[in-house]
């Protein structure tokens, strides 16, 4: 997936790779997360699900139907099983409507229910999300962002969907929040048995939330395996480091030996080269021969390092 970023002196358009060579699979009653720092590629993945960028390769298949090839009206069909949850809850609600009209717009727009019952509806919609009833009457400017993240998670449960992406949804919110957030997504995707794919730059958070990790850097995968492995017993120097900056972590004695810094001239958009090699200390002159490619090491354990 490639995006034009600026045109050099000839008129040239200069591109990036944001997204290159990425597997992933997210089983029913599963809760798959993707971590990476800023510019690593995640947000991509999670609206190229949607079609809210376009991929220019590759499948993404959903009930074993390639997205990429599907119509405006089969992708409508298809959006009602997949929901998003935005990362600001605040630009993803519309300010000049109530919430009534926000989680009724979606109801009408499937015909998920009949006239008569959708106050019904938006009251248990409410109700689900930890909210009372009476916040239907409200907008969003007049709501905390915790309450209007609940409102914006409501709208995803509206069209009772069998994934929902959340996307960063707690790293606009106050830490004390953030837990509440947390629990509410964990206990609906358990009580309705949803497959989620839950997208953070935080190692500590995703942790907590997800069944699976999958760790991605410059663009690709660098390792994926369960969160309780991934987390205990870390493979890829970019994971490493990711786990050390963790408040708290238990091996924090071994910072020293992931902590470090990117050289000024960083070969991370060369192509032929492991992208991490500028901020490895483990890295050999393989690293700057080929790119690693994702293997599996160990049953359900995936790592794209040459040292490995």
């Amino acid at each position: 997936m490639n995006f034009t970023i600026r045109k050099n002196w000839f008129g040239k358009a200069v591109q990036i790779r944001a997204v290159d060579g990425v597997n992933l699979n997210i089983g029913k009653n599963e809760i798959l997360g993707l971590v990476g720092e800023s510019g690593s590629g995640k947000t991509s993945i999670g609206r190229s699900l949607l079609k809210l960028v376009e991929a220019d390769g590759g499948e993404i298949l959903f009930e074993g139907r390639d997205i990429l090839r599907m119509k405006e009206n089969e992708m409508f069909a298809i959006r009602r099983k997949m929901q998003m949850v935005f990362q600001d809850p605040y630009s993803s609600l519309s300010p000049r409507r109530q919430i009534r009209q926000i989680l009724s717009e979606p109801l009408f727009l499937h015909k998920m229910v009949e006239a008569k019952d959708v106050e019904d509806r938006i009251s248990e919609l409410l109700k689900e999300v930890g909210l009372e009833s009476y916040f239907k009457d409200r907008f969003p400017h007049e709501m905390s962002g915790g309450q209007r993240q609940r409102v914006a998670i409501a709208r995803a449960l509206a069209l009772k969907p069998d994934l929902i992406i959340s996307d960063e949804s707690v790293s606009a919110l106050d830490v004390s929040v953030t837990a509440q957030i947390l629990n509410l997504l964990k206990k609906i995707q358990k009580e309705k048995g949803l497959a989620m794919l839950f997208i953070s730059h935080d190692l500590n958070v995703v942790g907590k939330m997800a069944d699976r990790i999958a760790v991605m850097y410059a663009g690709i995968i660098v390792e994926k395996a369960s969160a309780n492995d991934l987390i205990n017993s870390p493979l890829h120097p970019y994971t490493k480091l990711l786990i050390s900056s963790i408040p708290g972590y238990h091996n924090r004695k071994s910072k020293k030996d992931t902590q470090v810094q990117r050289r000024p001239e960083s070969k991370v958009d060369s192509e032929g080269i492991c992208p991490f090699i500028d901020r490895c200390n483990e890295a050999r002159g393989i690293c700057s021969e080929k790119v690693p490619l994702l293997k599996e090491i160990q049953k359900d354990r995936f790592v794209a390092c040459h040292l490995k």
